[in-house]
């Protein structure tokens, strides 16, 4: 007790306090019956299959994505055009892959909320556009899909207009992306945009099925959610590899600092969540659209419902055997799918009102009972964190705040023991993601 006061008299000196009352009004004003609207909406497009109509008012991805679009615009005029609404295409020719049956425009829905001190750097909230039926070629037949993933598209837009109603020093990015079950085509093209642009990207939370509480088992649960993050980037160089042999970060890359960030703000502000870290890139052998974000070294995580069920999935409407396939609006909690997106909501906030993290974080202590560090000064931060886990542990269970300095030295902490890790801490108390050591010094 005596540890945990101290710690609350630091952060109270220093201006700042362990919650804030805007994350539990966002908590709040997220609604479930607008997210329902939304994605009864979207599956009531018959089909958004990525080769499908796109002329039609009524059915097909081009109108689902031009409703999506109005949807945005709708919610930047309600914030005094807070946000700048776009699409994003790029051509994809036929025979790029077995799913590309003809020449096809995959086009994004963009709105981006600028941030008033770090225009350039942005935390992207995503949800996908497209659906498919069994035969990922079958551009006509009924789609709805509800779940997957009308109701991470329907999450992402509810997120805005929340969101909408701050300033945040950091930007923020709310994106419909199209072409996923054809094979990331979405992701692809917009992370070749951002490259080209120089966008500064925090990481992507990529909301894929975030309605279902009902297993494939049986597993009933409206509290447990998975977050999906790679161990290291798939960019780490050769001399990085070899660093990491000697001094760890095996599970300690910018994603899945990514995804402890989601778990300790979640169990901070919704504790009745339970968040599960898994570490994966995706479910076993699939994929999502966090990935391209991935391969070009961007921290990137999967949200998604804990326990899928996959007569739900991918599934031609039909009745087998007493069993209902398809993906069709009975099977969506709309309750559930406001928490997953009150999560979203929380994190991101969180971090648009964060500083930058550390550019470099180095660590020393060879055969010595204390672990030091050196890091970068972040302008912005008034103090920063210091994080220590063991080494088996999935998340930061200890940490210290110091003030503004940048460099300190923990006394009696056998750096062997533990993993390390600093993050930057804000006038306002939100943290950066914590940064792994990314240097060595004697």
């Amino acid at each position: 007790m005596k540890k945990i006061f101290t710690l609350l008299l630091v952060c109270s000196t220093m201006g700042f306090s362990q919650t804030d009352d805007r994350i539990y009004d966002i908590i709040n004003n997220v609604s479930a019956q607008r997210i329902k609207k939304d994605v009864t909406t979207l599956a009531n497009f018959g089909t958004r299959h990525t080769l499908s109509d796109t002329v039609s008012t009524t059915r097909g991805i081009g109108a689902a994505r031009r409703w999506i679009k109005s949807e945005f615009d709708k919610i930047s005029e309600n914030c005094n055009s807070c946000l700048s609404v776009s699409y994003q295409k790029d051509l994809v020719k036929k025979g790029t892959n077995p799913r590309i049956t003809k020449d096809v425009y995959v086009v994004n829905v963009i709105a981006i909320q600028k941030g008033s001190k770090y225009p350039n750097r942005y935390i992207i909230m995503s949800g996908d556009i497209d659906s498919r039926v069994s035969d990922p070629n079958n551009f006509t037949a009924d789609s709805p899909g509800a779940n997957d993933n009308a109701s991470g598209m329907a999450g992402t837009i509810e997120a805005a207009r929340v969101l909408s109603k701050y300033n945040f020093e950091n930007s923020i990015i709310y994106l419909g992306l199209s072409g996923e079950e054809q094979g990331l085509f979405g992701g692809q093209g917009l992370v070749k945009q951002m490259k080209k642009d120089g966008w500064d990207i925090i990481g992507i939370f990529n909301n894929d099925m975030i309605g279902n509480i009902k297993g494939v088992d049986g597993v009933i649960s409206n509290r447990d959610f998975r977050i999906f993050s790679e161990p290291v980037p798939a960019t780490e160089t050769e001399e990085q590899r070899k660093a990491r042999r000697f001094y760890g970060g095996e599970v300690d890359g910018i994603s899945r600092q990514l995804a402890r960030y989601v778990h300790k703000t979640t169990k901070t502000y919704m504790p009745e969540m339970n968040p599960m870290m898994i570490y994966r890139l995706d479910r076993f052998g699939r994929g999502g659209h966090h990935r391209p974000f991935n391969d070009a070294g961007y921290a990137g995580i999967r949200i998604m419902e804990a326990h899928e069920n996959y007569t739900q999935q991918h599934q031609d409407i039909r009745t087998e055997n007493g069993v209902d396939y398809g993906d069709v609006l009975k099977h969506v909690n709309f309750e559930y799918a406001k928490k997953l997106t009150a999560v979203n909501a929380i994190n991101i906030a969180s971090l648009a009102w964060a500083p930058p993290a550390p550019k470099k974080v180095e660590i020393g202590g060879v055969v010595a009972p204390a672990a030091k560090f050196k890091w970068t000064k972040v302008d912005g931060a008034i103090g920063y964190k210091i994080y220590w886990r063991d080494t088996t542990s999935p998340t930061w269970d200890y940490s210290r705040f110091v003030k503004d300095v940048t460099e300190f030295t923990l006394d009696g902490i056998v750096i062997d023991n533990y993993f390390f890790g600093v993050s930057a801490v804000g006038k306002n108390g939100f943290e950066s993601p914590v940064v792994f050591p990314n240097a060595v010094f004697r």
